[in-house]
């Protein structure tokens, strides 16, 4: 190893662990600013209007990204954007949120009159006490203090991962004390890998499951297996309860006289079903853990009344992997 890549190492280290430094001083030193922030933000009848110039704008957006996916209504507003006619997205009932590192941004002067002029509440995020936004706030969070990760102190790295974080922890306060569920979560991310992952055994499965007498002749169950396509078919007692399946393996084991047998005769009992409220994730993971490529779906009432059935393919296509 060359002394370069010695060197840039060292810096990548010094870096990282420089900017874990600083979010343990923010976590230690959250306060009752903090709180009042998100008791201010639950009693908003409007959106959370976040704000930011620069490097902190960029962290604005994900802020408020974050806020919107989480179930508290949010919306970012460029500052300068705002100084020409973007104000008008700023209403009573909102809460503002305004970040800035130094507190004296200048292209935050407007934003900050507008929700002074109107009264619309506002949350300052800044590393100066004294400084323009945090005098105005009306709750003011105090970034604490600690060196930027590059040596000449400079570069905004440290102190907006220190505003991202405190975004984060913000949002899931929020998504917390809401009670926020996965199938709410899911409302708002329905494409992609988060949509695929919190998608339910019901939405994928197939409601026509192929379903046969337990007394039925093998016969018929071939016919079953083969119109649907699964490589599989369900076995009902007298009641029309879920009772056994018969697979591909089933039919191998009874090769010898497979016709001269019922149904019953060849199925496998008991066979492992799920719920269709179950995450598609589980099924996946079941399936591959028993080495199947099925599930029964039976409605959660645990009487085995068979709701559909659900193919890997339906779960790959869904991009659940």
């Amino acid at each position: 190893m060359t002394s370069s890549t010695t060197d840039l190492l060292a810096t990548g280290q010094r870096v990282i662990r420089r900017e874990a430094e600083a979010l343990t001083l923010l976590a230690d030193g959250l306060d009752g600013a903090f709180t009042a922030a998100v008791e201010m933000i639950l009693r908003a009848e409007g959106r959370v209007i976040v704000s930011g110039m620069g490097k902190s704008g960029h962290i604005a957006r994900k802020i408020a990204a974050t806020f919107a996916s989480t179930g508290t209504p949010a919306q970012f507003v460029h500052p300068a954007e705002a100084s020409h006619g973007d104000l008008g997205m700023v209403m009573k009932g909102d809460v503002a949120l305004v970040l800035s590192n130094s507190g004296e941004t200048p292209e935050l002067a407007d934003i900050i009159a507008h929700t002074r002029r109107f009264d619309i509440p506002l949350i300052g995020v800044a590393g100066r006490a004294d400084s323009t936004l945090m005098r105005a706030a009306d709750v003011a969070i105090v970034l604490p203090a600690a060196p930027e990760a590059c040596e000449t102190g400079i570069v905004p790295t440290t102190s907006t991962t220190m505003t991202l974080a405190l975004g984060d922890a913000l949002a899931v306060a929020l998504m917390e004390h809401r009670e926020f569920t996965p199938d709410q979560f899911r409302v708002f991310h329905p494409g992609g890998k988060l949509g695929a992952r919190l998608a339910r055994v019901g939405d994928l499965m197939h409601a026509d499951a192929p379903l046969i007498a337990h007394d039925a002749p093998m016969s018929e169950a071939l016919l079953a297996m083969s119109s649907k396509g699964f490589g599989v078919v369900g076995v009902t007692d007298s009641d029309g309860y879920l009772q056994g399946i018969i697979t591909d393996g089933d039919l191998r084991r009874h090769m010898a006289g497979l016709l001269d047998l019922s149904a019953g005769d060849v199925m496998t009992a008991g066979p492992r079903t799920i719920g269709p409220q179950a995450l598609a994730e589980t099924a996946v993971r079941v399936m591959n853990e028993k080495k199947i490529t099925c599930l029964f779906v039976v409605d959660p009432d645990g009487s085995q009344s068979v709701a559909g059935v659900l193919h890997i393919h339906d779960c790959l296509r869904a991009g659940i992997a």
